[in-house]
């Protein structure tokens, strides 16, 4: 563990050194590090896989040190109207808005106006009562209070599917006007899974999070989003809801749920249109955002970068630093052996899932199949992004487009 500890933190200082300015186009791969030759093998795999099926599209972003090495489209951005795929199509990123709502609350921290170890309940007051499920089914008072900390680790107990709450899915969506507000208070009904900090459970964390940025600007996050952080950073692609001028970029939703299975357009109407269609309300601080790869590229270079892009500063080089310290003690990311920080995963130097990455890389993914990494020993950012959900590829898809990027390092 002291290894793992001591590693992190040698290479996240590596981060302000990274080139401050905004993305170029390389001259060529080689500039980069990169072998021209090697990315054709990116290509030629995500050709494969549209032909075969087993993707309707793949949109790659890999840089390296602010260069630009691979950009590419594959497939189709609608399978029936056989309309192709384009560089600047608008994916679904579902839990990719994590990173998103962890760099708001961030921001908050360094202007003083929380701690991160201070209790949920001291800006949401319905978690003031909160209790612990018991293993005979009962409830009683957590150990220590949930903090925010615990939110932006994913160890509060927060899950998505609650065991006493018989839910059809998740909220990624909603057509009928639920509010933040309204879905943090049924959050706070349930009782918590486990003590605060005892182990890592993925679920409406980063959700009770945004609503807490609310809470504290006096902004919808839509707006402390737009103002804060997508107009500084000429993030001008991603939205909670997209304007009308741009629904026509966004891609079609599809499902796969075994290997052998075709494509087909998902079942769910909400999650196919609520970027364009219902009341547009709900503002999921975990899972709510859509945008372009290169769009999202921005806010993971300005990670690379020690807090700033473009010459904007967000953050300050040691909040990011905290950001990709490990905060979940000795649990682990599912069967990842990897760690999670403040908002995102770090892979270790024994993972099992960021193959080639350097130890110290951060990396996190979206219920609807898009993923980054974000590698500061070399000075690189790399995005896949396509559309379809349940995903039985989805692991072949994001992996081996990493493994494919790092076998066309020089």
């Amino acid at each position: 563990m002291k290894r793992h500890i001591i590693l992190l933190a040698g290479l996240l200082t590596t981060l302000s050194t990274t080139a401050q300015q905004a993305f170029r186009k390389a001259a060529n791969p080689a500039t980069a590090g990169f072998s021209a030759v090697r990315l054709q093998r990116i290509d030629s795999f995500f050709e494969a896989a549209v032909a075969k099926g087993l993707t309707p599209n793949a949109v790659t972003f890999i840089a390296r040190k602010g260069q630009i090495v691979h950009h590419k489209a594959f497939g189709f951005s609608n399978l029936e109207k056989k309309k192709p795929a384009r560089t600047d199509d608008i994916f679904r990123i579902a839990s990719q808005t994590k990173l998103v709502t962890t760099v708001a609350m961030l921001m908050l921290y360094e202007e003083g106006r929380l701690f991160l170890d201070d209790p949920i309940a001291k800006f949401l007051p319905e978690f003031k009562d909160v209790q612990v499920l018991t293993p005979e089914g009962g409830t009683r008072p957590p150990k220590t209070p949930p903090t925010i900390r615990h939110l932006l680790s994913h160890s509060a107990g927060i899950p998505y599917q609650h065991p006493t709450v018989k839910e059809p899915s998740v909220y990624l969506s909603d057509l009928k006007g639920l509010t933040m507000e309204e879905l943090i208070k049924q959050v706070a009904k349930r009782p918590l899974t486990h003590d605060p900090g005892e182990q890592f459970t993925y679920g409406y964390n980063t959700d009770v999070a945004g609503r807490i940025v609310e809470v504290i600007s006096g902004k919808s996050l839509k707006d402390f989003f737009h103002e804060r952080i997508f107009t500084p950073l000429g993030m001008n692609d991603t939205y909670f809801y997209l304007p009308p001028a741009k629904a026509g970029r966004l891609v079609e939703l599809y499902a796969k749920g075994t290997l052998d299975a075709p494509l087909t357009i998902h079942t769910s109407e909400a999650n196919r249109t609520y970027p364009v269609a219902g009341k547009q309300t709900l503002y999921l601080g975990g899972a709510g955002l859509v945008s372009t790869a290169s769009d999202y590229a921005k806010i993971c270079q300005l990670v690379l970068n020690g807090g700033s892009f473009n010459n904007v500063r967000l953050l300050s080089r040691k909040t990011v630093e905290l950001m990709g310290r490990n905060q979940i003690g000795n649990s682990f990311v599912w069967d990842r052996n990897d760690k999670f920080g403040l908002g995102l995963q770090i892979i270790t130097e024994d993972t099992r899932y960021g193959d080639q990455a350097s130890p110290g890389s951060l990396t996190w993914g979206g219920a609807y199949c898009s993923e980054y990494t974000i590698d500061p020993k070399e000075g690189v950012v790399m995005l896949v992004f396509t559309n379809v959900s349940p995903y039985a590829w989805y692991g072949e898809f994001v992996r081996k487009f990493r493994i494919l990027a790092y076998g066309a390092m020089e």
